[in-house]
């Protein structure tokens, strides 16, 4: 196997084949380790699922707990010359089989609230994404633009980013009760905390973007007589624009890890507190499975936002998704057949044409 396509390679993209592989065992790997922990139980099952008490007082069918009290209570039993208990390996109750929270995942968007009043799934989903979307967008709208000025003049770099990186420093969720007092207890303390936790850490990633522009390409525009505003607009945003593109797609990626934080304060909505609603119940099948959610939404957003990427930069080596690449095989398995059908019917079209004429 030549050096470009050896799995260890430095540097070096794997095979598409390959690398389509090992996407998809990043998947199953995890799978397949909590699918191992949950059906083997000589691998770790250290409770004692309970199918019948015996002559025990205290447990009933369907309890839990640990093997070491599970056996104690069997000799206590034995002992006593009583029926013992009798019960089947089991995990404890945090930890749901798949299986379990595949049908946890069914029954959230088709079974109703457990108390009335309290939203749906779906519309709890729906709120944490214009959370996350009104936070993102405001850090957006004014970090960006204060990240390029900061990389492209170094006075304002020197005067601002000592500032900012201080802050950046202070964890978001600390300034939930100041949110809480200025904003109210509604939506407004959410969207703050998603805003102060990636504006300040965008502002200095767009400045470092702004910096890692090649000079020579200043250094041709200025012999060419371009002047200040010329080369931001011309020269600076339109180098630096797939690279920013990129950072935020990885900037948004932070706003959804504070989402769970900042969906607490104040009132408390949205996915965040039907995981915490869940955890109060001992639902915890619920629980992993508005975990799953979180992580496939924000999984599904970031493919997205990478395809539109390959569409607007195609020549941006960072941007050449494989989510486009299958829809460009799928266009020609469409398509190739029909353009090759056509180009075969034609020369039978022109024949027809000139009998035609000449009748």
């Amino acid at each position: 196997m030549s050096s470009s396509h050896s799995w260890f390679a430095i540097h070096k993209p794997v095979a598409h084949g390959q690398s389509a592989k090992l996407k998809i065992l990043a998947f199953l790997f995890p799978l397949g380790v909590w699918c191992l922990v949950s059906y083997c139980h000589y691998v770790w099952h250290p409770q004692i699922e309970v199918t019948d008490p015996g002559a025990s007082d205290f447990l009933q069918i369907g309890n839990r707990l640990n093997a070491s009290d599970f056996n104690a209570e069997n000799e206590r039993l034995k002992t006593d010359n009583k029926k013992p208990a009798s019960g089947n390996p089991s995990n404890p109750v945090f930890l749901p089989a798949p299986h379990e929270v595949a049908k946890a995942f069914y029954a959230s968007f088709t079974t109703p609230p457990q108390r009335r009043g309290d939203p749906w799934l779906h519309e709890n989903l729906w709120h944490s994404a214009k959370i996350i979307f009104y936070g993102f967008a405001l850090a957006a709208l004014f970090g960006v633009p204060l990240g390029i000025v900061c990389g492209t003049f170094d006075f304002l770099a020197k005067s601002t980013e000592p500032f900012v990186d201080f802050i950046r420093y202070m964890p978001a969720p600390v300034f939930g009760a100041i949110a809480v007092a200025v904003l109210g207890i509604d939506d407004g303390p959410k969207i703050a905390i998603i805003f102060l936790g990636t504006f300040f850490n965008l502002v200095l990633v767009v400045a470092n973007t702004t910096r890692s522009l090649d000079p020579s390409l200043l250094e041709a525009a200025q012999t060419l007589g371009s002047k200040r505003p010329s080369l931001i607009g011309h020269v600076i945003l339109p180098g630096i624009v797939p690279t920013l593109y990129h950072d935020l797609r990885i900037m948004i990626g932070s706003a959804w890890t504070l989402l769970t934080v900042a969906e607490l304060i104040g009132a408390s909505s949205g996915i965040s507190y039907f995981i915490n609603q869940q955890g109060k119940y001992r639902h915890y099948d619920n629980v992993f499975a508005g975990i799953i959610m979180i992580g496939m939404i924000g999984f599904l957003c970031d493919q997205l936002l990478a395809l539109f990427g390959s569409i607007l930069f195609p020549w941006h080596a960072e941007t050449n998704h494989a989510l486009l690449r299958w829809l460009k095989w799928v266009g020609r398995a469409l398509f190739g057949k029909q353009q090759s059908n056509a180009k075969t019917s034609g020369p039978n079209e022109v024949a027809q044409k000139s009998e035609q004429k000449r009748v």
